[in-house]
């Protein structure tokens, strides 16, 4: 079966959004200004800053009003136990899985939370597998955790398809396994001159759908 490996924050769940009202409420039970919504967004720059440097950037900024504990439980928690899987990018996904394609999480991130992330949602029962950088040791765009998704569900890398939103993580990391792509835009432009997506979505179902779609059309 051909090998479908999918990106999980901002892709097939929007992250972002769980984590916004996160931050908000933790700001509200703090006594923080909501003005600082903005900041803490650009701070943790959608999971991609480092833990450990966004605890330091919080305790710096709110000193004695905020403890430690209290950071540190925040971003333990993050966006996990928020996300929701959208109706649209769940029949995408069972349309994929039913026309015979081997579906499987390829995410960065730490196991905990983003296997919350999985469940909570029902991928679990979608998918065949899951990959996360913790466990498997390599973070994307390495190739190796590429290959340690293709292996964890039995599949080969040949003729194998990508979907996420980050294109260094999923889109160069596609390109380094010669896996065709698909990025998903959210409405942004491609910026990046040094390689293309074989293909630009809007979001995750018009993604999957395209996948699935140049499958049945190829000869």
């Amino acid at each position: 079966m051909p090998l479908l490996m999918l990106d999980l924050d901002n892709t097939l769940v929007d992250r972002d959004a769980a984590f916004r009202d996160a931050v908000s409420e933790f700001l509200a039970a703090h006594g923080l200004p909501s003005s600082d919504l903005a900041w803490l967004m650009s701070v943790e720059a959608s999971g991609y800053t480092p833990r450990q440097a966004v605890a330091a950037a919080m305790t710096e900024r709110y000193g004695g009003a905020v403890t430690g504990d209290a950071v540190r439980r925040f971003l333990d928690r993050g966006a996990a136990d928020r996300v929701t899987l959208g109706g649209p990018t769940r029949d995408a996904l069972a349309e994929a899985v039913a026309a015979g394609w081997t579906c499987v999480i390829v995410t960065n991130g730490r196991v905990s939370q983003q296997e919350l992330k999985i469940r909570k949602t029902g991928l679990d029962a979608l998918v065949h597998g899951w990959v996360v950088s913790e466990s498997a040791g390599h973070k994307k765009p390495a190739p190796e955790i590429f290959h340690a998704a293709a292996t964890k569900v039995g599949a080969s890398l040949d003729s194998s398809w990508v979907v996420g939103d980050s294109a260094h993580a999923d889109i160069r990391g596609a390109t380094d396994v010669d896996a065709r792509s698909v990025w998903v835009s959210n409405g942004r432009p491609w910026t990046e001159p040094a390689f293309r997506p074989t293909h630009i979505a809007v979001d995750a179902a018009a993604a999957i759908r395209y996948v699935v779609g140049a499958s049945e059309s190829a000869p």
